[in-house]
């Protein structure tokens, strides 16, 4: 017999994992749980969640509540008598009266080796953090933020042309492969659930726009971090003036230029080969840019439009 689940999911990263148990003949997913439509864009269009997407185009029932934990919805997922609530990227902290409905309670897939990097934003922080590595862990729900007992984790390395979006991808199809076997050993009682390490738990809150901001005064490295993890949202920026007054820049692609040196915020050099600013240590290397209002160009192709001299301070 199929086990009898319910997934709940919001964002692009929960996609995969939807598909993956939709694919699978081991689940009958009797429906979805997803974040309500949100308003979007300039003209503030209500949208669809992704995982609602997918839903819509698979028939199969979708729920909304603005709350999960309303008691209303509650006792509609209890009338299903469900096996198992699969959970990514949801948005909510389920309560522990909506966990005890399943008869294996619920599991979730994380995007990091926990207890590293509980909450909002792990992709995002092992980048700005310099990790080494992240990696995606399914784990057994509890009420609090990721803290249930660790069922399976596999770790891939963070590499230097990776940003936030290369590594959003990576560790969405990851948790979709690691999904389906660690279910299925988990409720067929050949996973040992693992208690996490409390003293080894860090914090990944949620980023907010002004996270952004470059603070040329760092060293080049923690920028090199910041824009890495920052892209494609919020986005670096810095600020740098002109002849139309001090405009926003974002900065999409760069790499770390240690032989060069100068006072913080200084453009040291601004050409074909590219913008390079100096760090509290060492320098940045633009290779790819965005000016307010404009479309996102190579650092020569900026430059041919915005004169920037050299020696000119930004930030």
């Amino acid at each position: 017999m199929p086990l009898r689940i319910v997934f709940m999911g919001t964002a692009e990263l929960a996609c995969a994992s939807l598909k993956a148990l939709l694919a699978s003949s081991s689940f009958e997913v009797l429906g979805v749980v997803t974040q309500p439509d949100r308003p979007k864009g300039r003209e503030l269009k209500l949208q669809p969640s992704p995982v609602k997407i997918i839903v819509s185009a698979a028939g199969l029932p979708v729920w909304q509540p603005e709350r999960a934990r309303h008691p209303d919805f509650l006792k509609e997922l209890a009338a299903l008598r469900l096996d198992l609530l699969v959970v990514a990227a949801y948005g909510q902290i389920l309560p522990q009266a909506m966990l005890d409905l399943p008869r294996f309670g619920g599991v979730n897939v994380h995007a990091s080796l926990l207890p590293k990097y509980r909450g909002a934003a792990p992709i995002q922080w092992a980048i700005l953090n310099d990790e080494a590595e992240t990696g995606v862990t399914i784990m057994k729900m509890a009420a609090g933020l990721d803290t249930g007992d660790i069922l399976s984790r596999r770790p891939i390395p963070i590499l230097p042309e990776d940003n936030a979006a290369t590594l959003h991808d990576q560790l969405a199809a990851l948790g979709a492969e690691l999904l389906v076997p660690t279910i299925l050993d988990y409720t067929s009682g050949a996973i040992r659930p693992q208690p996490q390490v409390e003293a080894e738990a860090t914090c990944a809150r949620k980023i907010t726009k002004e996270d952004g901001r470059l603070d040329w005064t760092k060293p080049a490295r923690t920028l090199w971090n910041q824009v890495r993890a920052f892209t494609p949202w919020p986005g670096a920026f810095t600020v740098v003036a002109g002849s139309s007054g001090r405009r926003l820049l974002k900065i999409l692609r760069a790499v770390i230029d240690e032989n060069q040196n100068g006072a913080p915020g200084e453009v040291l050099q601004a050409d074909k080969t590219g913008l390079v600013v100096a760090c509290g240590q060492g320098a940045l290397r633009v290779h790819e840019l965005q000016m307010e209002g404009g479309r996102k160009m190579t650092s020569s192709e900026l430059l041919a439009g915005h004169f920037i001299p050299t020696g000119t301070m930004i930030g």
